[in-house]
């Protein structure tokens, strides 16, 4: 790995970071407030790009650059993890359930479509 591939995964997960903010900031004006749906949206379209990506088999160091850097910096696990915590700090079992394991199921699934999708391109 180079200095300049260092840079550029670096790069591309500022990007993805910016992006995850810009979905949290847009889904969350027309959302039903009290559940992290902006989130979920961010990690569901983050595992089918993921998906797409390692179907189509995208090379070294493109998949480093996308998978790694791009999508590593929109998706986030920290923070589905803070709001299920968050909910059963609030007693909101179900509510902490439905997000952790939901946002897993509804990613995985995601994944795998997106794979699929990818073997055809």
């Amino acid at each position: 790995m180079t200095p300049g591939l260092v840079a550029l995964v670096a790069l591309a997960g500022g990007i993805g970071a910016g992006l995850r903010w810009l979905v949290d900031v847009l889904l969350s004006r027309v959302v039903p407030r009290g559940f992290p749906w902006a989130i979920l949206a961010v990690n569901v379209s983050g595992s089918l790009a993921l998906g797409v990506l390692t179907g189509a088999a995208l090379g070294w160091p493109w998949l480093a650059i996308a998978g790694t850097g791009l999508l590593g910096g929109y998706t986030t696990f920290s923070t589905v993890s803070l709001d299920a915590a968050a909910f059963l700090r609030e007693g909101q079992v179900r509510k902490a359930l439905l997000d952790a394991l939901g946002t897993l199921a509804l990613c995985v699934a995601a994944a795998a479509a997106g794979v699929a999708i990818g073997a055809l391109v």
